[in-house]
């Protein structure tokens, strides 16, 4: 059967499901290389994603179907869960931290808050790893707004190549030097009144864009 696609990330499968669209690249419109993916795969312990990992979803799996069942564990709130469906683990989270919209926000994304103010921003970091050195630190930031409509709007602002963006919470939060984040592995999700949004860069050791693409598209789905 063809895929449906509901999004430029996702597509639905013959039963029904959503899944993510492999090297379905960032918010910078980034577009993964072949060469990237099989360059990781050498020469740092199997390239997390690529093979069995260190946690769940079992060996042989693609970082496409990985990244689909940690999707489906962070709906559930099972953070850990979800990690280890990408065969990686927690190190470290901080808790949520409140801000003000304007001001944790650039470019058109700031111009749409100073214009359609939202109720809440809370913003959290995570680092995730393996047993070999690689690491990962991913920002997420949850945005309110008193109607669907606002959120939707905003939704499509934010995910817009080049609009400007959130800015994260210090990396020193979860004891990883001030990592820039490029967009490039990107995340978000609209439920209801909520915008999340999510972005993962590679913290020590080497991860495949690919991986990182997926922590931030599981992250954008772990509830408020």
């Amino acid at each position: 059967m063809p895929r449906k696609f509901t999004s430029r990330r996702f597509y639905t499968d013959a039963k029904g499901r959503v899944r993510p669209v492999a090297g379905g690249g960032g918010k910078t419109g980034s577009v993964l290389l072949a060469g990237l993916v099989v360059f990781g795969a050498v020469g740092y312990g199997g390239a997390v994603g690529l093979t069995g990992g260190s946690g769940g979803g079992g060996p042989g799996l693609t970082v496409e179907e990985r990244t689909a069942e940690g999707v489906d564990q962070a709906r559930q709130g099972d953070a850990e869960a979800a990690w280890q469906e990408m065969g990686l683990h927690g190190l470290n989270q901080t808790g949520k931290h409140r801000a003000e919209c304007v001001d944790a926000s650039f470019g058109w994304v700031q111009y749409f808050l100073r214009t359609t103010p939202c109720t809440s921003m809370d913003r959290a970091l995570f680092t995730v790893g393996d047993d070999w050195g690689n690491s990962a630190v991913i920002t997420v930031a949850w945005v309110e707004f008193p109607s669907r409509g606002d959120a939707e709007d905003f939704h499509h602002v934010v995910d817009k190549p080049g609009s400007g963006d959130l800015e994260p919470l210090g990396c020193a939060l979860v004891g990883v030097a001030d990592i820039p984040f490029s967009g490039q592995n990107y995340g978000s999700e609209r439920d209801r009144t909520t915008v999340a949004v999510a972005e993962a860069e590679v913290a020590t050791g080497y991860l495949t864009p690919e991986v990182l693409d997926g922590l931030a598209e599981v992250a954008a789905r772990l509830p408020r």
